[in-house]
């Protein structure tokens, strides 16, 4: 009976060395990495001021255009003497990222005497890849000028924001 006892518990003890053996040669391992990229803070700098003109109003309701190569165009019934231009930013931040760009869609121009237009917004992109010296976009816009629009000097501030995308 000792034999077979014997037997028993050497079996027993091949059998756990066996699933030991197994267990340890499922076992793997490996390294990961670990990454980080810094990009520098975005700056965002109003270059020149989208300016539609000098207007001079008519009898009936009209638009003058800012192309945001700044081409201004007055409409029919309106006299645009003098030049305009379009408006301009300056971005500076990580060389080679793409930044999106996006802001308000119109704006509201108040009259300094009295009255108020409204100009719809155009940007030159939606997306600008900043170079060694950085980026920059134009917006334009259209700008309804009512019948006998009230005369006075016309202002109004638009908000843009650019992101890292």
């Amino acid at each position: 009976m000792r034999t077979i006892g014997m037997k028993r518990a050497l079996a027993g003890v091949a059998i756990a060395a066996l699933a030991m053996n197994a267990q340890a040669a499922q076992a793997a391992s490996a390294t990961g990495q670990a990454k980080a990229k810094i990009l520098r803070q975005i700056q965002l700098t109003a270059g020149s001021p989208l300016d539609f003109g000098t207007i001079i109003s008519g009898s009936t309701a009209s638009t003058v255009a800012m192309t945001t190569a700044g081409t201004r165009t007055c409409g029919s019934g309106l006299s645009c003497p003098g030049t305009g231009t379009a408006g301009s930013f300056d971005i500076q931040g990580t060389n080679g990222a793409v930044v999106t760009v996006s802001g308000d869609s119109s704006v509201t121009l108040n009259g300094s005497i009295s009255g108020t237009m409204t100009a719809a917004l155009t940007y030159s992109a939606n997306t600008v890849t900043l170079g060694a010296s950085g980026g920059n976009f134009q917006v334009g816009g259209t700008l309804n000028v009512g019948a006998n629009q009230a005369s006075g000097d016309y202002a109004g501030t638009y908000n843009v924001t650019v992101n890292y995308q």
